[in-house]
């Protein structure tokens, strides 16, 4: 009696790795949540391009209520001919409107008349800020535009600044100069009556 060899089969190889390589190509072919995670990764840099550009559109607001604060004081100073420090102390209520609904803080008010001579040089004739003192010395020079220096008038400068803090959303990315700062303006206007306009008290 011949002794028959027994073979087991041989499993091929072959089989597994075409299946895992369907697998792998149906994987790289699934585009489910794709959305989702780029929408994830997306989101963050949208959100602080948003609040950043909201927060600069109240910093520019708070910029035009600024100009228009000292235009607006300027020109209620030289519609008279004689001040006092009542008088000016009445332009904070001014401001504080102006700036309405915005908090004016740190607010400062600072309000010149200039004197100018025959050769057109400007200096302090009074001044007066929001604590009742002068913040300049009578007969210090000022800085006046070249085309308003003309000889024997008179002018008042008005100085308006308030400190404004923007909320960056990535507030550790950004300079700290971007996020705390003082917006400043200033004008000149020329007296409407008379020759110059007097502070009795300041």
């Amino acid at each position: 009696m011949e002794k028959q060899d027994l073979q087991l089969p041989v499993r091929s190889e072959a089989p597994m790795a075409e299946g895992f390589l369907a697998r792998l190509r149906r994987l790289a072919a699934d585009r489910r949540g794709v959305g989702a995670v780029e929408f994830a990764l997306i989101a963050p840099l949208l959100l602080s391009l948003y609040i950043t550009s909201f927060e600069l559109t109240i910093g520019l607001s708070v910029s035009k209520r600024a100009t228009r604060s000292a235009s607006a004081i300027a020109d209620l100073v030289t519609q008279q001919t004689s001040v006092d420090k009542a008088f000016l102390a009445t332009t904070t209520d001014v401001t504080n409107s102006l700036f309405f609904p915005y908090a004016a803080d740190d607010l400062s008010i600072k309000i010149t008349g200039v004197t100018l001579d025959a050769s057109g040089n400007p200096t302090v004739a009074w001044s007066w800020n929001g604590s009742n003192t002068p913040p300049y010395a009578v007969g210090s020079p000022v800085n006046v535009p070249a085309e308003m220096r003309a000889p024997n008038s008179f002018l008042i400068r008005s100085e308006v600044s308030v400190s404004h803090e923007l909320l960056m959303f990535m507030s550790g990315a950004m300079p700290t100069n971007l996020q705390n700062i003082t917006i400043a303006r200033e004008y000149f206007y020329r007296q409407r009556l008379g020759s110059s306009i007097t502070c009795t008290n300041c």
